[in-house]
């Protein structure tokens, strides 16, 4: 079962901030658990949205519409993703408790969500 772990934005990475030597390690040693455990399928940090650009189908038919960041709901964007393969959503739950704050300081969120396959 594919699931992912989707890493929401915070003013710090949307800021453009990367994190701090600690939480690279902590993250660096999760991933590598990830990888050890054979689940790991995927994982990546993305831009700020000041890079970039969303798309949107206002009218059926019609041209859609592209729109250039950055966006102001930080709440609502993304910061990364790791995808992971596990065999139960209890197990994916499992995983996603033990990643450290992603964005530090008590501002991470993580948001989980089965891949349809």
């Amino acid at each position: 079962m594919l699931f992912m772990l989707i890493v929401k934005a915070s003013k710090n990475s949307e800021g453009g901030n990367r994190p701090n030597e600690e939480l690279n390690e902590a993250m660096r040693k999760y991933n590598e658990e990830l990888v050890k455990a054979g689940v790991r399928v995927l994982a990546k940090g993305l831009h700020p949205s000041r890079n970039g650009m969303r798309i949107s189908f206002l009218h059926p038919g019609e041209k859609p519409v592209v729109t250039d960041g950055p966006f102001t709901e930080t709440k609502e964007l993304i910061a990364g993703f790791i995808l992971i393969d596990v065999n139960s959503r209890e197990e994916a739950v499992e995983w996603a408790m033990k990643m450290p704050d992603p964005q530090g300081n008590g501002e991470g969120q993580i948001e989980l969500r089965q891949v349809f396959e």
